[in-house]
């Protein structure tokens, strides 16, 4: 049966579990998933790496501004799982960008005007033909305001530390609680307080608080407006 194709447009805070949420919902509707946080996650892993952005978060405008064209960034399907991995400069760079030391520097890239609007450049030839969910800060409000459904993700900076910690453990890391709650907390305010497209609730976006959810919770919630709004079955 052929379904009407929408945008889903997912923001929210960090460590909500957006890009899992997204990448599931993609999969079950047969949408393309575009994770925009790896995007910006992946800028700032070569501008870290080329000398852009310091130890002490001092960015290099100038020197991104230069480096930007030269660049490519695309999703690839991993052969192996299925899943959509980022490609840097035909490079796969999934693992790489996922550590903490882009964490704690990827709210200083993402804030500069010039890498908003280069990311926001790839994800509109991206959604160009619908049928696509796209997760990040500000999907519903700056790259798709006419989005059809619109999400915000939110929970406890506390449930949120658990869950990114448990993620760093996984991959051999040995940060501590309080530095990963930290690191939330940070990221939060700066997000939510930067010059240019701050992180904040469209004011048509469904709130799913799932602080105290599981994943099946989420789509019994999302199945319900799915089909009440749209007639599309998950």
């Amino acid at each position: 049966m052929n379904q009407k194709r929408i945008i889903i447009a997912i923001d929210g805070f960090s460590s909500t579990g957006k890009s899992s949420f997204a990448k599931e919902i993609a999969k079950r509707l047969g949408y393309i998933y575009a994770d925009t946080g790896a995007l910006y996650r992946a800028i700032t892993y070569l501008a870290y790496n080329t000398g852009f952005i310091n130890r002490r978060n001092t960015v290099d405008v100038e020197g991104l501004a230069r480096l930007l064209p030269k660049i490519t960034l695309e999703f690839k399907r991993n052969p192996s799982n299925g899943l959509s991995e980022t490609w840097l400069n035909g490079v796969p760079v999934e693992k790489q960008i996922r550590t903490m030391e882009v964490s704690n520097k990827v709210s200083h890239i993402a804030k500069q005007p010039l890498v908003r609007n280069f990311v926001d450049d790839i994800l509109h030839g991206m959604g160009a033909q619908r049928g696509i969910v796209m997760d990040g800060r500000d999907i519903g409000t700056v790259v798709f305001p006419d989005a059809e459904l619109k999400i915000f993700m939110t929970a406890s900076p506390q449930v949120r530390a658990e869950r990114r910690l448990l993620e760093l453990r996984q991959s051999g890391s040995k940060e501590s609680f309080d530095s990963v709650l930290k690191n939330i907390m940070e990221r939060d305010y700066i997000d939510t307080h930067r010059e240019v497209a701050p992180l904040v609730q469209a004011p048509d976006a469904v709130v799913l608080d799932n602080s105290n959810m599981t994943i099946s919770d989420q789509f019994v919630w999302l199945s319900a407006i799915l089909l009440k709004r749209f007639n599309i079955t998950i």
